[in-house]
């Protein structure tokens, strides 16, 4: 027993002190597959300029008709892309310490949205020949209608840091999150989910994960009042699973 706990000991010294202290599993393979849809959703649009600008023709179908379909499948191509990105960003999130990077890891939805139909848009605005008045302006009101449906489904409205989410895992006790909420719970009949029918219970890790970026409020003051010191001090926190 002395040997395994020596071994142990010996591994724990070895591990990079850089480490992070919650899995990244499925983070990288989860930003390749965006970075695939979205080149492929750049490349429709690329089809829908040189369709529009007579480069290319489709003898089978509308041409009006074929270019609202490829801005579809480009719209659902971005928010694919960016539901997989935003993922990947709870699971590895980046560091504030890196401004540009945190930035950008954050809002590479909304980079890849703008790419996908901007030019198209502009385009479609700076034509001066206007042979086709009608296909003119709904191909410009659909392909502004997707960018902006795109941009607010590529958001991250709730990003969180490496260093957030770092300092929120140490908590080992079990929490509530629902399929849809932001927060999780400390306690499962908290008034904000006691009637979901989708709470799951687990680590802070798996909260995290799911979405659920920071502690619900009213917890969080429920567990001050119960314990007299605030669930947010990690000091407290550490020091009282070490007794």
């Amino acid at each position: 027993m002395a040997e395994k706990k020596e071994t142990k000991e010996k591994a724990a010294a070895k591990k990079p002190a850089s480490e992070k202290p919650y899995s990244t599993a499925g983070a990288t393979e989860r930003r390749i597959g965006a970075v695939i849809c979205w080149l492929a959703a750049i490349a429709c649009e690329i089809v829908a300029i040189c369709l529009y600008s007579g480069k290319i023709e489709i003898t089978f179908m509308n041409t009006l008709v074929a270019l609202v379909a490829l801005l579809v499948i480009d719209l659902i191509l971005v928010i694919v892309g960016s539901m997989l990105w935003k993922k990947a960003n709870h699971i590895d999130p980046a560091s504030e310490k890196n401004k540009v990077k945190f930035f950008l890891w954050n809002n590479m939805g909304v980079i890849a949205c703008i790419i996908a139909f901007l030019p198209f848009i502009i385009m479609i605005l700076t034509d001066k020949e206007n042979k086709d008045p009608k296909m003119k302006k709904i191909a410009g009101i659909a392909a502004a209608i997707a960018i902006v449906i795109g941009v607010l489904f590529s958001i991250d409205w709730h990003p969180i840091s490496e260093e957030a989410k770092t300092e929120q895992v140490k908590y080992q006790n079990s929490v509530y999150y629902t399929q849809f909420g932001k927060k999780y719970h400390l306690y499962d009949n908290c008034q904000h989910i006691n009637t979901s029918d989708t709470k799951t219970e687990g680590t802070v890790e798996e909260a995290i994960n799911h979405g659920c970026n920071d502690v619900c409020k009213t917890c969080a003051d429920n567990y001050e009042k119960e314990n007299g010191k605030s669930y947010l001090d990690i000091k407290d926190a550490v020091e009282e699973g070490a007794k």
